[in-house]
């Protein structure tokens, strides 16, 4: 029998200090060769375990093995120039320095199949894995080769294709792809967005999710949260085309956010990564925190179909704090299970 709300992450978790500068985007890797590979292991590893530990029922290798959500599959594609660097404005939010696009995009090989692989030997636990989506990709980098957001995205919906197929001949259970641009750029989103993210999932028999949310707790975008008003309705504009997608399940910002809950009816149908930890703060929520937003998600959505997640990556949070936060989200999902059993 499935649990009810089962309980997972959005994605990344904060890495061990042997491997990379802890609380740190694109923190560099402070081992090489063999050693950072056997040290990648080690720290999935490790991952697993503070998951499994707090209880967390869908597990994932909490991105231990890459620097950055998006920038470490791009690598290891063809027609990306990493040293030839421009800077550009991130989801109309922040300047980075990013690869350019010089040629035909292509992959020559698997990128995490062989991470996925390690980690599926290591639990029996159902297993979640987060790729980037088209449109997050083409947003972190400079196009001199397609000059078309549109096309690149194309490319990238085929290349992501071909990795979630392997994925899933892994073992993974369910592959969700990041798509933080979904809450930036509506009309390209509805004309052409949700329609790369399907070719992306074109074929697969596992389970997918689409993860939109509104950024780590990093200041550039905890700024932007600021200008969003009281209400931020900015997942109204583009639900309803998500609602009619073939996505399984959608993941959305909702524990300390101004997004008005009855938003979740526009997708009804769907199951919902309901966000009931805040990443944007080093305070641990109580467990009675977190069965309270789970509790008015309720409002709107079936129980079989609530699945209590963090609002985004905790890369960028200390250990203590991220695991503090994981054990809450079991607790009050723990609390919510036995308010719908009695």
């Amino acid at each position: 029998m499935k649990r009810l709300l089962p309980t997972s992450t959005a994605g990344s978790l904060p890495k061990p200090s042997w491997l990379a500068q802890p609380e740190v985007l694109w923190s560099p890797w402070k081992l090489q060769g063999q050693a950072l590979i056997d040290g990648k292991q080690d720290a999935l590893r490790l991952s697993l375990h503070e998951q499994q530990r707090a209880g967390i029922d869908i597990v994932s290798d909490g991105e231990q093995s890459r620097q950055h959500f998006v920038t470490t599959f791009i690598e290891h594609l063809d027609g990306v120039d990493f040293e030839k660097r421009e800077t550009v404005k991130i989801r109309d939010r922040y300047e980075a320095s990013v690869p350019t696009v010089v040629g035909a995009v292509a992959r020559q090989k698997p990128v995490f199949v062989d991470d996925a692989r390690f980690l599926r030997q290591q639990t029996d636990q159902p297993i979640k894995w987060a790729l980037p989506g088209p449109m997050t990709m083409i947003d972190t980098l400079y196009d001199n080769h397609y000059k078309s957001r549109e096309k690149l995205a194309w490319e990238f919906a085929a290349i992501l294709n071909q990795e979630a197929r392997e994925l899933e001949a892994a073992g993974v259970d369910i592959i969700q792809f990041d798509e933080p641009a979904f809450n930036v750029f509506f009309d390209e989103v509805n004309d052409w967005g949700i329609a790369t993210l399907e070719r992306a999932i074109e074929g697969l028999k596992c389970e997918t999710a689409v993860h939109i949310c509104y950024g780590y707790g990093i200041k550039a975008n905890t700024d932007w949260k600021k200008t969003l008003g009281s209400e931020w309705r900015q997942y109204e504009e583009i639900f309803p085309r998500l609602q009619k997608s073939s996505i399984d399940l959608v993941s959305l910002e909702c524990h300390n956010s101004h997004v008005p809950m009855d938003l979740i009816e526009l997708i009804r149908g769907k199951k919902v990564m309901v966000g009931a930890i805040d990443v944007a703060t080093h305070t641990v929520e109580t467990p009675e925190e977190v069965a309270n937003t789970l509790r008015k998600a309720l409002q709107f959505l079936d129980a079989d179909k609530l699945y209590p997640c963090t609002n985004c990556g905790m890369t960028p949070l200390s250990r203590d704090v991220a695991r503090g936060k994981l054990n809450a989200l079991s607790a009050g999902a723990d609390i919510i299970r036995r308010e719908l059993s009695s």
